[in-house]
């Protein structure tokens, strides 16, 4: 089985809990102590993209926190997972999140228009001559 890319990791994330996040409100009884970390259930998404739950944490623990977490310039730090903030477990910083999964969105979409267009590019070199040496062959 095929391991699912960061940009269908977050896209599932971010289709399972944006309605969570933009609802939120401070104060209200909806179990989470933070709008911007937003807990997550790595297996409920590792469900959705049929893998195993530790795939789809080791993902957003090993490899996408080291690759999009950051450091201000006071030294404090930004994280893109986290396993606990507060008293919830396992959260991701939904808005850092949503900006990553943009710019991966953004790059599908640009190498996908670079194959269109360089396929059609093949289509067309491989056409014009066999339209070509077929109107010679009718129109001698």
């Amino acid at each position: 089985m095929k391991a699912p890319s960061d940009r269908k990791i977050l896209s599932t994330i971010y289709d399972a809990h944006y309605k969570e996040f933009e609802t939120f409100t401070l104060g209200a009884e909806n179990g989470r102590s933070s709008k911007v970390l937003m807990p997550i259930d790595c297996k409920f998404i590792a469900q959705k993209l049929k893998v195993d739950g530790d795939i789809v944490f080791g993902r957003l623990y090993y490899h996408l926190q080291e690759k999009y977490g950051y450091s201000r310039d006071d030294g404090s730090k930004v994280a893109f997972f986290t396993l606990m903030a507060g008293g919830d477990r396992h959260c991701i910083n939904f808005p850092l999140m949503a900006s990553v999964l943009a710019g991966l969105q953004e790059e599908s979409s640009k190498v996908q228009r670079a194959t269109l267009l360089s396929t059609l590019a093949i289509v067309i070199s491989i056409v014009v001559p066999v339209v070509g040496w077929l109107s010679k062959s009718i129109h001698p």
